[in-house]
């Protein structure tokens, strides 16, 4: 039974995680920082509950593991079965609310996760494939009508009382404290050997193994500063509409993506809004304004998002009803505040019978993270960047129990484990791409995490 009570005011959602989640081990914000139509709520929990856990998986053993209040069990099992048995189990909660999370599964899946659908198992991540809280009590704030929400699946608990008042006297907040020493960032392949990946990118389109293969990088450094201290500096220099702060233990994931991987809601009806093509910001809006025209009509970017957006219409024309899936909006341009970038909406309405993490799995990895088609560009992939992405390049967000699910690309994005900060950027490489446009490109999508830090960073290894 879902026990609901709504605030008739909407506390700062900032000051509410820090004061009533920042010191738990195992917790989640899925925050809407920046105003828009898809910034309407944010969510925050814990697995503090009474039936709350915290579970994890990796690929390559295919074991899972929940660990709850009263211990912990293993099993092999896919985390998109278990999912997908979890939320069925509780379905029908006939609850009433403005938003779909209704309490279930918040966190993430590694980009290794495409092992399970259809990909190979070529790397092995140093942090979990898949790792999710299972939130009986959830914080709701409404952005739009000022409100909030308190949820909980335990019947008449003690906590909506105790977290109402607590969210009525909340303390104010000093501005986020970082280290006082400059970090330093190194990218983990110099553009020198980027710009050999890219011409080894461009010798396999031009033999036809792929239309467009989106390359990565990662910069790797020491990260002193707090995770939650870090996250809330990057949340002001970068607000995004899935900004995302995971919690789980040593390793902490700190994003500001501005991309929707895939959304179902109660009805079944899905939509993808890939993003594939990316211009800098102007120095003055005049300026602003031809960068964002230009991007608009540029024949490069706008084939790149094509490409994407038929890899989309595929992925979820496996799984969506005959005739149901269509492009409705295509290369729209969305500005934020380092980049300029197109965007494109594919909706459908799910088959019969099949879940939100059915979907899901016919469409991960994110296809504008990986290119297309999409089996053989990943093998590319594996070939050339020699290493597993981890969190980066996968998706962030949750799975509700009312059968509908929200996750975002797992970009613009800090990963910090046990002291080691590791940033991923990139771009989608075509047969007439510029090696030296490119490698700039992947520094531009890199400066909006790389802003959370001091000023003084220091980013090695770009020449």
């Amino acid at each position: 039974m879902l026990s609901v009570r709504r605030l008739d005011t909407l506390p700062d959602p900032e000051r509410a995680f820090v004061h009533i989640y920042g010191a738990s081990a195992n917790a989640f914000w899925l925050d809407s920082s920046a105003a828009g139509e898809r910034s309407r709520f944010s969510f925050m929990g814990d697995s503090s509950g009474p039936r709350g856990a915290l579970v994890t998986y990796d690929v390559k053993p295919g074991r899972l593991r929940v660990e709850r209040r009263d211990g912990m069990e293993e099993r092999e099992e896919s985390i998109f079965d278990f999912l997908d048995r979890e939320t069925r189990c509780l379905r029908d909660l006939g609850s009433e609310l403005p938003f779909d999370f209704d309490c279930g599964f918040a966190g993430y899946l590694g980009y290794e996760m495409k092992a399970e659908c259809d990909g190979s198992a070529k790397h092995r991540a140093s942090t979990p494939d898949a790792a999710f809280i299972f939130a009986d009590r959830l914080l709701v704030f409404d952005h739009q009508d000022k409100r909030a929400y308190l949820l909980s699946l335990t019947e008449a608990d003690s906590w909506i009382e105790e977290t109402g008042r607590r969210l009525a006297a909340l303390p104010p907040l000093a501005e986020p404290r970082l280290d006082a020493s400059p970090s330093e960032l190194a990218l983990r392949r110099s553009r020198g050997r980027y710009r050999d990946d890219i011409a080894a990118c461009k010798r396999y389109l031009t033999a036809g193994h792929s239309y467009e293969i989106c390359l990565t990088n990662k910069l790797v450094g020491e990260a002193a500063a707090e995770p939650l201290e870090l996250y809330r500096a990057l949340r002001r220099a970068n607000p995004a509409p899935f900004s995302a702060y995971l919690r789980f233990g040593d390793l902490a994931v700190l994003s500001s993506s501005p991309e929707r991987f895939l959304a179902v809601d109660r009805d079944g009806k899905a939509e993808a809004r890939p993003i594939k093509g990316t211009s800098r910001r102007g120095e003055t809006p005049s300026e602003d304004v031809r960068l964002a025209t230009a991007l608009r009509s540029g024949e490069k970017s706008r084939a790149e998002n094509v490409t994407i957006v038929d890899l989309l219409r595929n992925d979820l024309g496996r799984v969506c009803e005959v005739g149901s899936v269509e492009v409705r909006e295509l290369m729209r341009v969305e500005t934020y505040e380092t980049v300029h970038q197109l965007v494109s909406s594919v909706r459908g309405k799910l088959g019969a019978d099949l879940s939100p993490a059915n979907c899901v799995r016919a469409c991960f990895p994110p296809g504008s993270m990986t290119g297309a088609p999409k089996l053989r560009t990943m093998e590319i992939i594996d070939e050339l960047e020699g290493e597993a992405r981890g969190v980066y390049s996968g998706a962030i967000g949750w799975f509700g129990l009312g059968g509908a699910c929200d996750l975002s690309v797992a970009i613009r994005t800090i990963v910090l484990d046990h002291g080691e900060a590791t940033i991923g950027a990139g771009g989608a490489i075509v047969v007439d791409s510029d090696s030296d446009d490119e490698f700039e490109e992947m520094l531009l999508k890199a400066r909006a995490p790389i802003s959370a830090f001091d000023s003084r960073t220091l980013l090695l290894g770009q020449t």
